[in-house]
């Protein structure tokens, strides 16, 4: 039986027995390196706090205004909620309702789930249908966009600095904030909560009955149950491997079918009294160079133009090569899979800022932006590749190298 509960790799499936990494100390797994788990150094109560301090604070980023913007004697105050709301009125309403999800609706419930979760098991009192609550969190992470929207809200204000006199108002200072706070309250994921409630007891220990299947829902290894279901979330196991090849080829695919109207036709419209004119991605990154600020022209031309390349082609890299090799190239994918991952969602930058800008430069008869048609097909961009690296499983390549090493082994070499 082993001496500790125990955890399985989500890259890899080797299984490892959890141990104390002390504070501020993280574990690896030992075959591909991926971050198992790391623990920092306050109590869950302390982070109980941290989690309703996060709420308060989203709840003043949302309400208050972000900007105070004048001009010739025209004033506006603009909070997320307005730009969204006038994104909508101007018959925008697959960029509205996308970034009205990823940017207020999925960001507060996954605080909110995640901060109900923490205080049940603080109170020793976990809900009855804990399972069902960290799969929907779980699902939730990848699609929570707040910190991105705060970089879009900066990227914003420097470009519209040059048309009105400018103010920052309370909702902008409360946004700063929660990036902090959402940094760390991210570390929280259902795994991590899982965990924190088997070392309160409050649920089973994961390895307590022997090595075995590994939950996908909840990471819990268990001999196979006989009814086909996890013995701790209730989660269905008689699944196989996911990661379609042809699924994911499908994904990338109509991922860089989408790109090439993205980048071609203007993702925002500018109207002024000298006239109008449309802006292309590269045309928002000159601008924000030629402005003087460099630095957000670099972060995002590496947001909106190499993140979603490099995705496209890492995963097609990753889809061609698939026959095993060693453990040492197929550490390499999976840390190439790991950044695919880590990097997903900030190419939502620009859909972002264009809805903000859309809201900032609303001065009717002087100045008015509108979201252009690549605003939805670069979102497609983004939704598309992020499902196709959900859909591909590391795993398998894995699966397939001890598959290949097994004969080997047998025959003593």
């Amino acid at each position: 039986m082993p001496r500790g509960p125990l955890i399985a790799c989500p890259h890899c499936d080797t299984l490892h027995v959890r141990l104390d990494p002390g504070a501020r100390g993280r574990a690896e797994c030992r075959c591909c390196g991926t971050e198992l788990y790391r623990r920092g150094w306050l109590s869950l109560d302390q982070w109980v706090a941290l989690g309703w301090t996060s709420l308060l604070v989203f709840a003043i980023a949302q309400w208050f205004p972000i900007v105070h913007l004048s001009i010739q004697g025209l004033d506006l105050s603009l909070t997320y909620w307005q730009a969204l709301r006038l994104c909508w009125d101007r018959g925008y309403y697959g960029v509205s309702v996308m970034t009205g999800l990823v940017g207020f609706w999925f960001p507060l419930l996954r605080i909110a789930l995640t901060l109900w979760v923490m205080q049940a098991i603080a109170l020793r009192r976990p809900p009855p249908d804990l399972g069902r609550v960290l799969r929907l969190l779980g699902r939730l992470a990848p699609w929570s966009m707040a910190t991105v929207l705060i970089l879009a809200i900066l990227v914003s204000i420097v470009k519209v600095a040059g048309l009105a006199r400018l103010q920052v108002e309370p909702g902008m200072l409360g946004f700063f904030v929660l990036c902090f706070l959402l940094s760390g309250l991210s570390r929280w994921d259902a795994r991590a909560l899982w965990r924190q409630a088997e070392d309160a007891g409050l649920v089973p220990v994961s390895g307590a009955q022997g090595p075995g299947r590994v939950c996908d829902a909840c990471g819990c290894v268990q001999p196979h149950p006989p009814s086909g279901r996890c013995l701790r979330c209730d989660a269905g196991m008689d699944h196989v491997r996911h990661g379609n090849a042809a699924q994911v080829w499908a994904l990338v695919l109509a991922a860089a079918i989408f790109y090439i109207p993205a980048n071609v036709l203007p993702i925002m419209e500018i109207r002024t009294v000298l006239g109008s004119s449309g802006h292309t991605i590269l045309g928002g990154v000159i601008e924000l160079w030629q402005y003087g600020s460099w630095d957000l022209a670099v972060i995002v031309f590496v947001a909106s133009v190499l993140v979603p390349v490099t995705k496209l082609f890492a995963l097609t890299f990753l889809l061609l090569r698939n026959r095993p090799m060693d453990a040492r190239v197929q550490r390499q994918r999976t840390r190439l899979y790991a950044v695919v991952e880590f990097i997903g969602q900030w190419s939502m930058l620009d859909v972002f800022v264009v809805v903000l800008m859309a809201g900032m430069a609303n001065f009717p008869g002087l100045s008015q932006i509108s979201a252009g048609p690549a605003a939805l097909n670069f979102g497609a961009v983004v939704v598309l590749t992020m499902v196709a690296a959900m859909r591909y499983d590391p795993r398998r390549g894995w699966d397939a190298l001890r598959d290949a090493r097994r004969p080997k082994e047998t025959h003593g070499y």
